[in-house]
């Protein structure tokens, strides 16, 4: 399948063409998932890591390989088992006889891209190891500190009903990543189109994903998308938003008895910087409501907890978020 064009816009950058084609690109190789392949790039954008939740066979695996491939960054998939250690995830020193000194030896969270898969199936030594690569782009082994790579995400993946052998993660982990993004099965037209896709594919279409733009044109578009502008009362909708989250009783009695605990500092701080590459993304030159709530459920899903009496009535997360858009005046 070839990889359709956007018409050139000369009032937009080569950076947001690139980006607009990567993603249309992205989403003929991954049908039905236009949700999760806009909040992949959000993530890009904005230097942030991706808590991916759905239902194996998703495309999850598919999606990040192909945002790999077209900006030209390495790829890694590292299953969590566990009996996974912290060495196995981040490397370990090594005796070189020859040198009669250790060395060094990288492990596979020295690449651009990670696909840390069933995250919630290792122990908390090796979630710890993958909490300071997340948030100080580094690791420690012995008293040598090494950095990652400038570009550097992690794409993490659970399972959302299976629990035997997992480990919750903790809410200092959960805090690191930028989104909660939910996965869900694909519309009767999309799973058509997803076999008809799988009759024609070949490798010369899986290349054609190859190398649409760069690191440093992704490190640009980050520059472009701080400069989009966003209004005052904006920023304050945004600072009501998270502050319902922590005083509840203040907007709504049903939030009173949903919440048990609300969202940090780093959601406001994260709805920003999403909203801001949202806007810059659909091509627009300013923040607007519509793309502050758009990003809302992903950024807040996995900062909030729910109370006991929540559970018990059966409200979900999204039904809490839904709540919180409706009482919060827009400016």
């Amino acid at each position: 399948m070839p990889v359709a064009k956007l018409d050139k816009n000369p009032d937009k950058s080569s950076g947001w063409q690139k980006l607009a084609n990567l993603k249309q690109a992205i989403e003929q190789q991954v049908i039905g998932q236009r949700s999760l392949v806009e909040s992949m790039l959000l993530c890009l954008l904005c230097d942030g890591h991706a808590l991916i939740e759905g239902m194996p066979g998703l495309a999850k695996t598919t999606a990040a390989k192909a945002l790999a491939a077209g900006i030209e960054a390495d790829f890694h998939r590292v299953q969590f088992t566990p009996d996974l250690l912290p060495s196995d995830l981040i490397g370990t020193d090594i005796y070189v006889h020859d040198k009669k000194d250790f060395s060094f030896r990288q492990g596979p969270i020295f690449h651009n891209i990670v696909l840390a898969d069933e995250i919630n199936r290792a122990p908390a030594k090796v979630q710890s190891a993958l909490l300071e690569a997340m948030e100080e782009k580094q690791v420690t082994v012995g008293q040598n500190t090494y950095k990652l790579p400038e570009l550097f995400i992690v794409l993490a993946t659970q399972n959302p009903i299976e629990h035997e052998g997992t480990y919750n993660l903790p809410e200092a982990q959960l805090d690191r990543f930028l989104m909660h993004i939910p996965v869900e099965y694909p519309t009767h037209a999309d799973e058509l189109e997803i076999l008809e896709l799988d009759n024609k594919k070949s490798k010369k279409e899986l290349r054609a994903l190859k190398n649409i733009t760069s690191q440093k044109e992704v490190f640009a578009a980050r520059e472009e998308t701080k400069d989009i502008y966003i209004d005052q009362k904006l920023k304050e909708y945004i600072v009501f938003l998270v502050e319902c989250t922590r005083r509840p009783g203040s907007y709504s009695k049903d939030l009173a008895k949903w919440l048990l605990a609300g969202a940090s500092p780093r959601a406001t701080l994260s709805l920003s910087k999403c909203a801001k590459a949202l806007a810059w993304l659909n091509g627009d030159e300013y923040v607007s409501p519509k793309h502050i709530q758009k990003v809302l459920p992903n950024i807040m899903r996995h900062r909030i907890i729910p109370s006991f009496e929540a559970e018990a009535e059966g409200i979900s997360r999204q039904k809490i978020i839904e709540h919180i858009i409706e009482v919060v005046a827009v400016p």
